[in-house]
């Protein structure tokens, strides 16, 4: 186009977004609407019930006086494996996959501003939920098995290192498909659940292993599938994270929206 060439409605409403809004802006107001429409009574109440499976476990085993890796392996799979990736899939996925779902989304792409501080937005009102519910469980039931050495720090670093992965990850989910809560179950039971335990090779694309990793790394533990150091353990989650929610904003900013 030629600088006195007439401009495109496309590039027009472009050009009207560029800018308008600043990024923090953006993000402040992403946030608060993902927020609310994430603050349903029924969808808490369900998660902190699956949620307290984690510390219930805990005080089992830990009244059976049982050894360290068989704590670690109860925070690992019940925590890690089951309630915090759950958790993050109902709040991520919903982010913006109800409001796309319910038609609310486009007053927020009607805004004139960029597309990542909405997608940031979101997976921050997402992690702002599921935190608490999936996190402070998890460290409860770590604790209560008594197992000591490192667990509950150890469960707690693993948890917020996943809780980001997660959420990012989900967001994306709900970005791109209509039934993200079908795909993400399919991902943690059957690919992180089932397919990603047949070998440390297939492993390395499943986020469980990488929290698994962290929380052997703390304790000291024997446990299967989770063989990275700790900055592997950490520093792979977090840039799958970043990666997922760029991907993430740039499918909210090439869809329609209707």
């Amino acid at each position: 186009m030629t600088p006195d060439a007439p401009m495109s409605i496309d590039d027009q409403q472009r050009a009207a977004r560029r800018g308008s809004v600043s990024a923090a802006t953006a993000f402040v107001i992403a946030y608060r609407v993902v927020l609310r429409q994430l603050t349903s009574r029924g969808r808490i109440i369900g998660l902190t019930a699956l949620a307290l499976i984690a510390p219930l476990s805990g005080w089992a085993l830990g009244t059976a006086d049982a050894s360290l890796d068989d704590a670690v392996s109860l925070v690992a799979s019940v925590g890690l494996g089951l309630v915090l990736p759950v958790v993050s899939l109902v709040f991520a996925g919903a982010a913006i996959g109800d409001l796309r779902e319910d038609k609310t989304l486009v007053y927020l792409w009607l805004r004139p501003m960029d597309r990542w501080p909405i997608v940031v937005g979101a997976a921050g009102a997402a992690a702002t939920l599921a935190a608490p519910i999936a996190i402070v469980p998890i460290v409860l039931a770590a604790a209560l098995t008594g197992a000591g050495n490192g667990i509950v720090p150890g469960a707690l670093l693993a948890s917020v290192v996943g809780l980001i992965a997660y959420v990012a990850v989900f967001t994306l989910f709900g970005v791109w498909l209509k039934r993200f809560i079908v795909w993400g179950l399919a991902y943690i039971l059957i690919w992180e659940g089932f397919i990603a335990q047949a070998g440390a090779g297939v492993a390395r694309v499943a986020l469980r292993k990488y929290t698994r990793s962290i929380l052997v790394d703390r304790t000291g533990a024997d446990l299967e599938l989770a063989d990275f150091s700790l900055a592997v353990g950490i520093i792979v989650p977090l840039v799958v994270a970043v990666v997922a929610l760029a991907i993430a904003a740039w499918r909210l900013g090439s869809q329609d929206i209707d």
